[in-house]
């Protein structure tokens, strides 16, 4: 099997490449990107070619790799909610428009498509758990920009399955809050850092976290490493998996975003015993349009149900909170000695 993946060197594609390689040995890699800072212990692996560049004006190239890929991953997205607030129009230029060209791509090539859909297409559904067929996908009114995120994935998600009835053979995954290790940089001051990268660098710049709406929202996390098996059962049982939907999250590890930093705040002070971590001292409480913006809403809960692909595909996350926390604090220790001189 020859993939093709864009956005190689992201958060998802970067861990999803390295999995592959190391436990697929017949299939092949090729992916762009705008850099390669992820992937650089990857970069002369016999089964990986990489181009670094700009996927949207590289037109011709990636209409080259779709040719002659069996399987075409558009993992290339703006996916961080601050900027789906100050430039709602880059997002759905790079979230919706060239998907939809990859997408229209592999309808004219035949090629198999696996997109990586989100959880926020269900946006403010009051569902105790989000299925897949059934869950109604509620988002906010037009002046609320956070939601061209949402409504950008879940037109392509409708537009996929459009296809499909004409065709296209497709899989459609929607990621719960993966969380681990070199997701975003630490060293990260603008604010579009997801939120355990941006709480981690505020704890060692010494600055407050600030909790969005006092942090009462609540998220289920799941370690990106049961995330990218979960992917790789999709890629493995093509049978099984196509045109279908698929949550991919963690049900049973749902935690407010205040706990998360609690958690977080009490496993960073065994990292660094000679300063005091105080949660009444680090944690203020802001409201969302002070942090983010007047055109930003959130969501309470966001829990799926995953019924679906463990029924199907065996699958069931097995790392806990903490244990991914463990490995992003374990990954970020010579940050933390850096930051420290």
């Amino acid at each position: 099997m020859r993939i093709f993946i864009t956005g190689i060197n992201g958060f998802i594609g970067s861990h999803l490449t390295e999995y592959l390689l190391k436990n697929n040995k017949d299939w092949t890699i090729s992916g762009i990107d705008l850099g390669n800072h992820r992937i650089t212990h990857l970069i002369n692996h016999p089964r990986l070619s990489f181009v670094k560049g700009d996927f949207i004006e590289q037109q011709k190239k990636v209409a080259e790799e779709i040719k002659k890929s069996d399987v075409v991953i558009p993992l290339a997205a703006i996916a961080t909610p601050k900027t789906y607030v100050t430039d709602p129009i880059k997002v759905f230029e790079l979230d919706f428009e060239a998907n939809l060209t990859i997408i229209r791509q592999c309808v004219q090539l035949k090629k198999r498509l696996l997109f990586p859909s989100t959880s926020e297409v269900y946006g403010m559904c009051q569902d105790e758990f989000f299925t897949e067929e059934e869950s109604n996908l509620v988002l906010g009114p037009i002046n609320k920009t956070r939601w061209i995120y949402s409504c950008s994935k879940q037109l392509l998600d409708r537009i996929i399955v459009a296809y499909g009835n004409e065709g296209l053979e497709y899989t459609i995954f929607r990621p719960f809050n993966w969380i681990g290790s070199n997701q975003d940089d630490i060293h990260n001051t603008n604010g579009t850092s997801r939120v355990i990268s941006q709480f981690i660098g505020n704890i060692l710049r010494k600055e407050p976290i600030h909790l969005v709406n006092g942090g009462k929202q609540k998220r289920t996390f799941l370690d990106v490493s049961d995330g990218i098996k979960a992917i790789a059962l999709l890629l493995e049982n093509k049978e099984l998996t196509s045109n279908q939907i698929f949550n991919i999250g963690n049900p049973t590890n749902e935690y407010s975003i205040e706990e998360l930093a609690k958690i977080l705040i009490k496993m960073m002070q065994l990292r660094l015993p000679d300063r005091e971590l105080n949660d009444n001292e680090i944690i203020q409480n802001t409201s969302e349009n002070e942090h983010y913006g007047m055109g930003y809403q959130d969501m309470e809960h966001r829990a799926p149900s995953i019924k679906k692909i463990t029924e199907l595909l065996d699958w069931y996350p097995s790392m806990n909170l903490e244990q991914s926390i463990e490995g992003i604090l374990k990954f970020h220790i010579p940050e933390v000695k850096k930051l420290l001189c």
